[in-house]
């Protein structure tokens, strides 16, 4: 397991538990208020589990597909040097402490 923290669109920190070899989309999926939609399922189809993630941890991720990009561009709040799809997101040890927002609801 590996650790993330959150900050939900309220403002709220949250502390939770990821699987590794899961998506990130899976933990975030379980909050209360405040959480990602994932309408799409994790198929990266949509942009509903949008997430800002801090700049140190966003260097440590793989780099976005381009059906992913696309999807980001097609945002609102588009931040080239933060945002993500969580889905597209898969949990490694390397990864615990892995800090992120939530984005807006567009």
């Amino acid at each position: 397991m590996a650790t993330i923290y959150v900050k939900d669109r309220d403002g709220v920190d949250h502390v939770l538990e990821a699987e590794v070899g899961a998506s990130l989309m899976e933990p975030l999926r379980e909050l209360d208020g405040g959480a990602i939609e994932a309408l799409c399922g994790g198929m990266c189809s949509c942009a509903t589990c949008h997430v800002f993630v801090v700049s140190e941890w966003y260097a440590k991720l793989p780099a976005a597909t381009d059906d992913e990009l696309e999807l980001l561009e097609g945002t609102e709040c588009f931040n080239e040097s933060q945002s993500r799809l969580c889905c597209q997101v898969k949990m490694t040890d390397e990864l615990d402490g892995l800090q992120l927002t939530i984005a807006p609801e567009e």
